[in-house]
Formats: structure tokens, sequence, C-alpha cells
């Protein structure tokens, strides 16, 4: 998504003459809905007592640099959270689906869908089935909502002090002008408690934000780490076990373990269910059946919910007990320990030189060390992956505990789904960068590989136990454990065995760059499969 052109100001009436907001705005990716990318508010009219005399004995010691705490502005250099700050344009896609103004829309795409699905119940006859027209019209308001109208629901609500009511009450207002729909205005919201809609919002919320967002770049990162599997197969490389040199492998090997395990979490998260309810007040019917107890409602309830593309819990209390959120977010947790797992071994390999990177004209790495060129990108990743972790623990642990039929301690947890997710999606982008600047030091590889013959220690004293040599593993320690090994060391040591001529002469083949196994052939795999199975993936997308 691109910042739009245009930028204007709004003054609400529930603002203060006093307060100003700027938005600059876009549309919503699933409709024509415009969305504020950046707000400015200033605030004048502090009545805080240390602020108006001066008194604070913080103020005394330290004034605010360049001007008072109440004169700042919502912008990208003042927000306190770097999401919306200084990383705004690489998270930016989430907003429309993870902030307040999402939260609205997909309220009132809760509330029309279930008029509509009202107006289908031939029981209730009050509301009788729509016409073409209202329908298109209901339809309108979804597909044009606002970030306009997003302000009228806050203004409604500055009045009402509940944000869901006041959803209804601007719905209400709305459909005034429609005269079919306007003789049903008080099926808006009918039977329903506040976490009917808000359950089945944070659900469409969640599932269009990894739909539309978060998977096609996680699906970008795994695609990235499986090429590089492949272009690096036959590269060897010296592994290293407890960090000292062990038997070799090939740098696409390496990257292709990160790669296979990154597409089973993938592939995990999108079997996730996402889960509605939609049950009245306490989840069990009590005022539906008083209303129209002929009706099933369960039966309905469930329509309903899978209707909007979720899966319906039909056991729950006031709340959807957010069990699946539990889920999805520790699976989460599980790809992004992965990744960071593969910074940081990218960023060891870098400090080996197995990797240069590629450098950008103007861009310093060092402010006093003009060499430098610093693995920031995975470091980046790797920091962002650790905010975003504790955020989704916290979640997966608070979200299933409600006390007896509910609590509110949920709601305001929820409302930071979006920085779990945004500091993912940064750190997703920042190691995809990262990847793209890397540059494959082939000589330092081979120079590695080359002072370290004493890992061949392991295929001879393997060949010498199965040609039943006396204490194969005891002569090979003796002849390389804290010494010196060379190749020509390790091919006098060959010499001497009594072995087949045929097996003497592989063994003396053996390089510590030739012997890597099946290495190759595990890193050697087909993209185009891949690519198959990460389409396939996105078609199942989060049920």
């Amino acid at each position: 998504m691109e910042l739009g052109a245009c930028s204007r100001v709004l003054k609400p009436s529930y603002l203060s003459p006093k307060t100003t907001i700027h938005l600059r705005r876009e549309s919503h990716p699933s409709s024509n809905v415009s969305f504020p990318l950046s707000s400015v508010i200033q605030c004048r009219g502090c009545s805080c007592k240390a602020n108006s005399t001066g008194n604070s004995p913080v103020e005394k010691s330290k004034k605010m640099p360049g001007q008072h705490s109440s004169e700042f502005e919502l912008s990208s250099l003042t927000a306190l959270s770097p999401l919306d700050g200084r990383y705004w344009g690489k998270v930016k896609d989430l907003a429309p689906y993870l902030s307040e103004y999402g939260l609205i829309y997909y309220r009132v795409v809760v509330e029309i869908k279930w008029l509509l699905k009202l107006s289908q119940i031939p029981e209730v006859v009050e509301v009788p089935s729509f016409s073409e027209d209202a329908q298109s019209f209901l339809q309108r308001l979804i597909d044009g909502f606002t970030t306009s109208d997003a302000l009228e629901v806050k203004n409604i609500e500055r009045v009402t002090n509940h944000d869901v009511k006041a959803v209804e009450y601007f719905l209400k207002q709305k459909c005034q002008s429609h005269p079919e729909v306007a003789k049903v205005l008080e099926f808006f919201h009918f039977a329903c408690t506040s976490e009917d809609i808000n359950n089945l919002a944070h659900a469409l919320m969640l599932k269009e934000a990894l739909n539309s967002v978060m998977f096609p770049v996680m699906e970008e990162l795994i695609l990235a780490m499986w090429n590089m599997a492949k272009a690096y197969a036959n590269i060897p490389m010296l592994s290293r076990t407890h960090g000292q040199p062990a038997s070799p492998t090939t740098l696409g090997k390496e990257i292709a373990i990160f790669a296979f395990r990154l597409s089973r979490e993938r592939k995990d998260i999108s079997q996730v269910e996402i889960m509605g309810k939609f049950a009245g007040a306490v989840g069990n019917y009590n005022a539906h059946l008083v209303a129209y107890p002929d009706i099933k409602w369960p039966q309905i309830a469930e329509e309903f919910v899978t209707s909007l593309g979720l899966c319906f819990n039909p056991y729950v209390t006031q709340i959807e007990p957010h069990d699946y959120m539990a889920k999805l977010f520790q699976t989460i947790i599980r790809f992004n320990n992965i990744l960071i797992d593969f910074d940081r071994d990218i960023w060891g390999y870098i400090s080996l030189r197995y990797f240069k990177q590629i450098t950008k004209p103007g861009e310093i790495g060092s402010s006093t060390m003009p060499h430098k060129v610093n693995p920031i990108d995975f470091e980046n990743s790797e920091g962002n992956l650790g905010k975003a972790n504790a955020s989704f623990s916290h979640l997966s642990m608070k979200l299933p505990i409600s006390r007896w039929q509910r609590d509110l301690t949920d709601s305001t947890v929820l409302r930071n789904m979006g920085e779990g997710l945004g500091h993912s999606l940064l750190a997703y982008r920042s190691a995809l960068q990262g990847i793209s600047k890397l540059q494959v030091n082939e000589a330092a590889l081979f120079e590695d590989l080359d002072q370290c013959w004493e890992v061949l220690a392991e295929p001879i004293q393997t060949v010498m136990r199965r040609y039943d040599i006396p204490e194969p593993y005891e002569k090979l320690k003796e002849l390389t454990r804290g010494r010196s090994v060379t190749k020509e060391s390790i091919r006098e040591f060959i010499e001497g065995l009594e072995l087949p001529a045929e097996v003497k002469s592989n063994l003396l083949e053996l390089t510590p760059h030739n012997y890597i196994g099946a290495a190759a052939e595990l890193a050697g795999v087909d993209v185009t499969t891949v690519v198959s199975e990460l389409e396939e993936m996105s078609v199942a997308a989060v049920s």
C-alpha cells in the first residue's frame, strides 16, 4: 500500500476546539475504505498542576528540550511505539485490519450481516426478506466504510461511553434514509451481547491480517531460504558442534533445515481454526428463546458464524474462550523461534566471513570504524522477534482465562493483537532484506576446511571398525586430539593401515572438502515443488 497524496484536517465535534487531527488516507484493501496512515493530535489545554505551574521537581532539574510535552504532536517522531513511528512504513499493511479503525469496521460488518441473516429466517416475520435494493444499500455501508465513518462512531461513543453500542447507533442513523431498512432498525444488534459482535470482529481481524499480510511474507521468506539452499547445495562448509570443528556439511543443506522447519510451522498456523460464538449474554440463547421460542437458535448461530468464514464454537460463556488464539499465537512463537535460530546462525556465518554483505552507496556501518558492514538486518529481525514473542506469550497465557462467565481483562488485551503481528512482520521483512544482501565467500569456506584435516578422523575410524582393526577410535584420538593435523599426517596414517587396497584408495581420496555425505542431495530441493506447496497453503489459508 502506498501513501495517499492528499491530506486533510478533520475536526469532529467530540474533540475540543483546541484539538486538531491531521489525517492522511489510503484505501482499505478489501473495500473502498479510507484509513489514516498518520494522525497528529495536539492538545493545548493541559490542566496538569505540575505542567501549569512549572513547580514539578523534574521540571526544576531538567526541562523538556525544545518544547513542553503537551505541545508535542502525534507523528512518526513522537509515537510511543516504534511500530507507529520509525517502522511504520514496514508494518502499515496491518493497520486496516488490526487498528481501532479495523475493529470498528469489522463490528459494522458483523452487525449488518446479522441483520441480513435475520431477514432470511422465516419465523422472524418482523424482518421480511430484503429487496435487492435494500441488500445493496447495506452492502454499500460495508464497502464504502471510511475513516470519517469510524470517527463518527467514535463521536457517538463519546456520549454512550460504549464502543459497540456506538456502532449500533451509527448504523441506525445511516439506515434511516432507506425506507425498507428503516422499518427494522431495532433489529440491529438483536439478542446480541457486545461479545457476540466483538469476538467475531476480532476473529475476522486476525483471519484477514494473516491471509492478506502475514502469510505472503512468511511464504516469501521460506521460498527465499529454499532458493538459498538450492543455490548453495554443493558449497562445502565446516560444521561446528559445540562451536568446535566437526564433520563437514554444505552451506545449502544448513539453510534447507531452516526452510523445512519454517514450512512445517507455516502449515500448522494455517490449520488453526479461527472460531466464533454467537450465543448471547452467557452462551445459552436465553433472550433468543424468549423472543422466538420455536427457532433453533444454535443452528442459526452456527450458520451465521460459518457464513463469515469462521468455525463455530458451540460451548461458550459470554465470550468465546480464546483457546484458538492461544494455539495460533503459540504456533507463531514457534515459527519466530526458528527464525531467531536462523538469524543467529547467519550472524555467526557473517562473523566467520562465510558471507559478505553487499553494500549500498552512502550506508555507514560504524560511526568510527569506516570498514565495518554490520549484520543489522538480522539483528533487527532477532530483536523484533523477541518483542513479538513476548507479546504473543502474554496473549496466549492470559486470553484463555476468564473469571466465571467473563471478566473484562480480555478486552483490553485483545486490543494489542497488532503488537505481536507488527513486530513479527517487521522481523520477517528485515530478515528478507538481510538475505538479499548476502554474498557467499567461498574462499573463506575453503580456507576453514583446509585447516581442519582432523575432521577425517571420523570416517577413518569408522572404516577401521568395519575391517576389525583394534582400537580404531583410540588410535585416531591419539593422532588428532590436541595436535596439529595436516594432509600429510592423515595420509601417512592411512597408508599404515592394514586395509584392502581399494578401501585404502578411497580413504586417501577423502578431503575435508568432499567429505560431505548426502548434504548436497538433501539441499538440492525442487523449488517448483516448494512453490506449489506454498500455493496450496495460501489457498487453504486460515479456516
